[in-house]
């Protein structure tokens, strides 16, 4: 079973290198709430390879706290 950090992940990786926020990640994966991608994106954020900043999320163009990976 794929856990929702594992599904959080994979689909930063691949938009990478492009940011996505919490509501475009909570609408793609089909998330009961906002704040389980939250949740995760924060726990990303604090692992190598993944940054949270404010910026354009590439998926609704709306400027929001976004999360991407980094160096790919």
């Amino acid at each position: 079973m794929t856990t929702v950090l594992s599904q959080v992940r994979a689909l930063i990786e691949r938009l990478a290198p492009e940011p996505i926020c919490d509501d475009c990640i909570t609408q793609r994966l089909g998330l009961s709430v906002r704040q389980h991608a939250n949740h995760k994106t924060r726990e990303l954020a604090g692992m190598n390879g993944f940054e949270r900043q404010i910026g354009p999320c590439a998926l609704c163009g709306s400027q929001k706290k976004v999360i991407r990976a980094k160096g790919r």
